[in-house]
């Protein structure tokens, strides 16, 4: 039978005295202590505490609050779910309730009670694992509005975090990158993962249709209103009325039309093509090009007050050249995928052709690898998919770098020791909690990386 081991508590006060009577109160808990802010820092760089009490008079100046206002602000950019509860003085409601704006989970007055100071923390455990626990089954929810996109790069991930961010508000977003990144991808990714989930996802390219068919796309038409209308038809706009519109390739929508959607977006009413009727249209509109907008603008092919209306948000998708480890990762995948859809049993990848991947530059991206990689399985002899299967001249492509993983580490180890030593000016007990290992770690790191 195990027993659960104590959670860890920070506390951050420089009076010794009253940080062993809190350590004593508290000792249900891993209390971890911390007088000045460096160090409070890196405590929660090393153990994640989900509560924190805090002193605002911390070092050098324990008389003023800027260094302890400085760590609050610190803690709530590092760790945004933790709950840190601030100690004041007496008469020190102001700086209480400043805490409280900037993020603070609770105040409590010097001299406290500890039984109902205790109360409190328990409380703000409670409530972060609710939280947590609310976060994991929301992503058990909607587990598949990203499952198309495959990535390990930290820049594609940080643009998936902010296509979840912002798929429950009501904001425009912008798509903007390279032909084939997977900016659709994206976009339905949004879509599934917003509150309209169940309602239509609408997607029209305004590069692939005739400019004078292009209008009556949009915005439909009514029975009769030029040759060939024979019956009312709603438009692309109006069909996705309650969900989500997605105008692909907007930099190539002309001026006219421009000013027409400019007008929408502002009203939220559309008129049909023949019609006086106006149409009111509940929509979110997400909108993709791989054009430099700004660029138009100046040049005068693309309106200004539409790019603001249309640019609430913007995400920039790096080109899959730009995404570590992401073209062999999608091979791969690929591979599985299309192996599977032609019924010719498992496939793998030569080495030579991983490499081949790894070092072209892919100027058509995703969409240009996925088509290589069918055609490579479609024509390969065999179940190993080699170097003229895929089609690459490995003689252009730039030779790999071996990657050695131990030399990576060392340089990364170096880096971060180097920068903590010149942070805390040699000190290494310092740099040691900095660093988030021990003072003897330290000595063997710095032996062995031939730092003195």
């Amino acid at each position: 039978m195990t027993t659960e081991s104590p959670r860890p508590l920070l506390i951050v006060e420089d009076d010794i005295a009253l940080q062993k009577q809190l350590r004593w109160s508290f000792d249900q808990y891993e209390t971890l202590t911390a007088a000045d802010r460096e160090n409070a820092l890196a405590q929660i760089h090393r153990h994640n505490p989900a509560v924190v009490t805090m002193d605002l008079g911390l070092p050098p100046d324990a008389d003023n609050v800027s260094e302890g206002f400085r760590l609050l602000e610190q803690i709530l950019a590092t760790a945004p779910d933790t709950k840190v509860i601030v100690l004041t003085g007496q008469n020190d409601r102001a700086n209480a309730l400043r805490a409280i704006a900037l993020g603070a989970y609770d105040f409590f007055a010097k001299p406290f009670e500890p039984e109902l100071l205790a109360l409190t923390i328990d409380r703000a455990f409670r409530l972060h694992d609710l939280q947590q626990e609310n976060q994991r089954l929301l992503a058990m929810q909607h587990p598949a509005a990203l499952a198309g996109l495959l990535t390990r790069d930290a820049g594609m991930q940080r643009v998936c975090r902010t296509i979840e961010k912002v798929a429950n508000s009501n904001a425009t977003v912008l798509l903007l990158g390279e032909s084939g990144t997977g900016k659709e991808l994206l976009a339905r990714g949004l879509h599934e993962s917003s509150a309209n989930r169940n309602d239509r996802f609408v997607a029209i390219n305004c590069a692939a249709i005739p400019e004078n068919l292009l209008e009556s796309e949009l915005f439909g038409y009514e029975k009769g209103a030029f040759t060939g209308a024979v019956k009312t038809t709603p438009g692309k706009i109006e069909s996705a009325n309650g969900g989500t519109l997605m105008l692909d390739e907007i930099g190539d929508l002309p001026l006219p039309l421009q000013s027409k959607l400019l007008r929408f977006l502002q009203e939220r009413v559309i008129e049909r093509i023949g019609g006086r009727q106006e149409i009111p249209v509940d929509v979110r509109i997400v909108c993709a090009t791989h054009q430099d907008l700004k660029s138009q603008i100046a040049d005068g092919r693309f309106r200004e007050d539409l790019y603001y209306r249309l640019a609430e948000i913007v995400v920039t998708i790096p080109a899959l050249r730009e995404r570590i480890g992401d073209a062999a990762l999608l091979a791969h995948a690929f591979v599985r995928r299309f192996a599977n859809e032609q019924k010719r049993g498992s496939m793998t990848l030569c080495e030579e052709a991983v490499r081949a991947i790894e070092s072209h530059r892919w100027p058509g991206n995703v969409r240009e690898l996925e088509n290589c990689i069918k055609r490579a399985v479609i024509m390969a002899d065999g179940s190993r998919i080699t170097l003229e299967d895929i089609g690459l001249d490995a003689e252009k492509s730039a030779e790999v770098e071996f990657i050695d993983l131990r030399k990576v580490r060392d340089d990364a180890e170096r880096n971060a020791i180097v920068t903590a030593l010149g942070r805390t000016n040699g000190n290494l007990l310092r740099t040691s909690e900095i660093l988030g290992i021990s003072r003897p770690t330290l000595y063997d790191l710095m032996h062995r990386l031939g730092l003195k």
